[in-house]
């Protein structure tokens, strides 16, 4: 059983327009995603996709103007409100993507200690900051002291410290050197490899292939492929969805080509398939209705023409 499921997942805000209406702004829909444990899932897809946002569902801290259907289950139970709250930061850790998470009034030592479940809570601070490179005087600094690349470590060893069995780290590398970039995959992947998982949301898709198992692609708030990490190489043929091949194929390293258009936003989606204005596969019926995910080829995918 999945540690972690995500089924049809639908998230709206509510939208003042002219006047005293409002409207219901679609920023996700129909959204799938698994997590097993031992396991990392990169997610990737271009911003606006719906990556954060996903994570914020499942931890349960969206704003009070969202509305949420669907079902995220964790350890098989439903993630109710209640559930959430009792979860997050113990058996569910977040490593945000925004630094204006820490604690401004408080130094950065105490608060990775206070995420510390087992050992000696100063033992436990003080070994993960040298790990990430962070020198034992910063542990008495507050969150303005630091540099961004900073912050961003801090938040990573709160969350490396917790305990918890799935670790959602939402852009964690950002503002890193080399080596503490390398430092903190690496531990990503160990923490999988004790049993434990992870779900690695980034715009580094390279970065992304040195450490997981398998790559959810996000387009305009929807699942469009699951792929198995060994299926992003050469020309991309071993991919499913035409969005996957080319934003495979549009990285530098690779052909460089762009995609025509852009990801529509959420107050424009058209009618079908998303990604049907840019597809070159695209046919009358793509404009009609939004596939559903499928199986296909050990993975999963979202269009009708892939095979």
């Amino acid at each position: 059983m999945p540690i972690l499921e995500v089924e049809d997942l639908s998230i709206s805000f509510k939208q003042d327009k002219v006047g005293l209406k409002q409207k219901q702004l679609n920023v996700i829909s129909s959204l799938h995603v698994t997590l097993e444990e031992g396991e990392i899932l990169a997610v990737v897809g271009a911003s606006g996709s719906g990556k954060s946002l996903l994570a914020h569902a499942i931890l349960g801290i969206l704003p009070n103007h969202a509305t949420v259907s669907g079902s995220i289950k964790y350890e098989g139970e439903e993630l109710s409100h209640e559930r959430q709250h009792a979860l997050r930061g113990k058996e569910i850790a977040l490593v945000p993507q925004s630094v204006n998470y820490l604690d401004p009034l408080m130094r950065v030592g105490k608060q990775v200690r206070t995420a510390v479940k087992q050992g000696d809570a100063v033992a436990v601070q003080r070994e993960v900051f040298e790990r990430y490179h962070l020198r034992q005087e910063v542990e008495r600094m507050y969150p303005f002291q630091l540099s961004g690349g900073m912050a961003r470590r801090t938040l990573l060893a709160t969350a490396m410290v917790s305990g918890a069995k799935v670790i959602i780290a939402d852009e964690p590398t950002p503002g890193l050197d080399q080596a503490v970039m390398n430092e903190a995959l690496n531990n990503l992947r160990e923490f999988a490899d004790n049993g434990c998982a992870v779900m690695l949301i980034t715009h580094d898709i390279e970065s992304a292939l040195t450490i997981a198992d398998k790559i959810a692609v996000f387009y305009a708030g929807t699942t469009v492929e699951v792929a198995p990490v060994d299926n992003f190489a050469g020309k991309g043929e071993a991919l499913r969805h035409p969005y996957s091949k080319a934003l495979w194929r549009a990285l530098p390293q690779n052909e460089f080509i762009p995609i025509p258009g852009s990801q529509p936003h959420p107050s424009a989606l058209p009618p079908g398939c998303l990604f049907e204005p840019r597809c070159e596969k695209a046919s009358p019926h793509c404009g009609k209705t939004q596939p559903e995910m499928r199986n296909l080829r050990n993975g999963l995918v979202r269009c009708t023409h892939a095979t």
